[in-house]
């Protein structure tokens, strides 16, 4: 038996009675729900970054130095002269900041291309499957799964000047090298921190590239290659055209953490890196608890946050920008 309901006449139930209806607060509790379980994240989040981040603003505006650090709520204010001073690069402080500037940004380019390079070439490698693949697999990802400070002292014996493994291979074994280099000391310590760099960020390009494969279809390889399509053109014409966001995310990852790599560098080089290798996050933390000027470091840091939101902020929208979806007409 089919039954009508007409409008604005209640619906009554087999039993004759009226049916229940949902009530619009229980709609909206449950709408507010996922909104009120992630409010201790939330908070706990604006704690860990946002007070922080307020903090290291208003020490950015203060005259901070040792004479001062003990009640630095009462120290005097200086307003912008600290980023005066660290801008004005005709002065000494002024141009070592653009130099480790300049040293940041040609070391991370660089890290980040060959981590790229590499994770990519490695997981287009172990795409197809044979045997050992597991195992290998795990092996490359032992750089990433190791603690940072671990890795980073391994490489510190390994670049001795005297007994390292660097300089037993490439001067008494290889003879590539006249005399045992210094790798840890003057212009041979950009090229020390970018080895490390590389070898521990690229297990994880490689991580997040091989996920992003599994999600092209077998069909398209098998497709491209009846058509007499190569390897190389397969690469060209569908993985990596395929791999365009998932390498999106990925060269973002990598680039803001390779520019704010603090761990790396001073594990190699100790409190005071050589020119060669002096990163911007190991210049602003000499600023600060080195040379005490507490108010200089701190506005440093600002400018460093202020050009990282920048390149950002243009880096989506270059990237997303030809991604958009066409609205429909």
């Amino acid at each position: 038996m089919t039954t009508t309901v007409e409008a604005g006449k209640p619906q009554v139930s087999a039993g004759g009675e009226p049916a229940p209806r949902s009530r619009p607060g229980r709609r909206s509790h449950r709408v507010g729900l996922p909104y009120l379980l992630l409010l201790p994240a939330l908070i706990l989040e604006l704690l860990v970054h946002l007070v922080p981040m307020v903090i290291g603003v208003l020490m950015s505006l203060k005259e901070l130095t040792q004479f001062s650090i003990r009640d630095w709520g009462a120290a005097p204010w200086s307003g912008l002269d600290n980023y005066r001073v660290s801008v004005d690069f005709d002065a000494p402080v002024g141009q070592a900041l653009l130099r480790s500037f300049l040293v940041t940004v040609g070391f991370t380019l660089l890290s980040v291309g060959l981590c790229w390079l590499i994770g990519t070439a490695a997981a287009i490698f172990m795409q197809d499957a044979f045997r050992g693949r597991g195992l290998l697999r795990a092996l490359f990802l032992v750089p990433y799964a190791l603690p940072v400070y671990a890795a980073a002292i391994t490489w510190v014996f390994m670049f001795q000047h005297d007994n390292g493994l660097v300089n037993h291979v490439l001067h008494d074994q290889l003879h590539l090298t006249d005399k045992p280099s210094f790798w840890l000391i003057g212009d041979n310590s950009f090229y020390a921190l970018l080895t490390v760099s590389v070898w521990k960020g690229w297990p994880f390009a490689f991580l997040i590239v091989m996920a992003g494969l599994q999600n092209i279809p077998r069909e398209l390889y098998e497709a491209a290659a009846l058509d007499g399509a190569g390897v190389w053109q397969q690469i060209r014409r569908i993985t990596l055209p395929s791999l365009a966001p998932v390498n999106q995310v990925l060269v973002l990852v990598l680039f803001l953490w390779t520019f704010n790599d603090f761990n790396t560098p001073f594990v190699l080089f100790g409190r005071a890196a050589p020119e060669a290798a002096d990163l911007i996050s190991v210049h602003i933390y000499q600023a600060s608890f080195v040379t005490w000027n507490f108010g200089a470091g701190s506005a440093m840091s600002v400018l460093l946050l202020l050009f990282l939101l920048a390149v950002t902020g243009v880096y989506l929208a270059l990237t997303t920008r030809g991604r958009r979806p066409s609205r429909a007409r």
